[in-house]
């Protein structure tokens, strides 16, 4: 199956936050999309991950990844709760889908992770209270439950308004909403 770029799906929605949404045709989409974001990842930033199960938070952070010149195969931390790798940053990704409590979140040391790199959390959601506030999220999610969207994902780019994130460059986005 040939893949097609990501497209949006709407301008972005006007509030506090910055919305951009993209629909991607299957998991090398979400993967690219994902390593044009990474263009605009500093040290000591926080991704949050949220979404429909099995809807590509996992690959998404595999494009980010290989957006950051890592190497190594990127897997689901969900038993390990969290896993380094190296590349032009430092990549900490984080699945606390299997915490119990808030509690559980500060023994992982987040405090500590946010110092070196970037920190890629899956279910972030979940730990909301702890988390900077100062943190992209993107939420990923099934469109529809049709046999031919099988491989289709909506993914929310949320940008804070009077964040670090909403005075950056996102021509990156911009270049990648054109593409058809």
């Amino acid at each position: 199956m040939t893949s097609t770029p990501a497209t949006p799906c709407d301008d972005a929605d006007p509030g506090a936050a910055t919305v951009r949404r993209f629909r991607t045709d299957g998991p090398d989409d979400t993967r690219r999309l994902a390593a044009e974001l990474a263009e605009l990842v500093r040290d000591r930033d926080v991704v949050v991950l949220t979404g429909d199960l099995g809807a590509g938070k996992t690959c998404f952070t595999q494009g980010l990844g290989q957006g950051l010149g890592i190497e190594d195969r990127i897997t689901s931390p969900t038993f390990t709760l969290a896993n380094r790798y190296h590349g032009r940053l430092t990549l900490h990704h984080l699945d606390v889908y299997r915490l119990d409590s808030i509690a559980e979140s500060i023994d992982l040391g987040l405090d500590e992770l946010v110092e070196d790199g970037v920190t890629v959390i899956e279910w972030g959601d979940r730990i909301d209270q702890v988390l900077p506030a100062d943190h992209l999220l993107i939420r990923l999610r099934y469109p529809e439950a049709t046999e031919d969207a099988l491989d289709r994902r909506l993914i929310e780019v949320v940008v804070p308004a009077g964040s670090d994130w909403a005075d950056r460059e996102w021509s990156v986005i911009d270049r990648w909403r054109q593409l058809s």
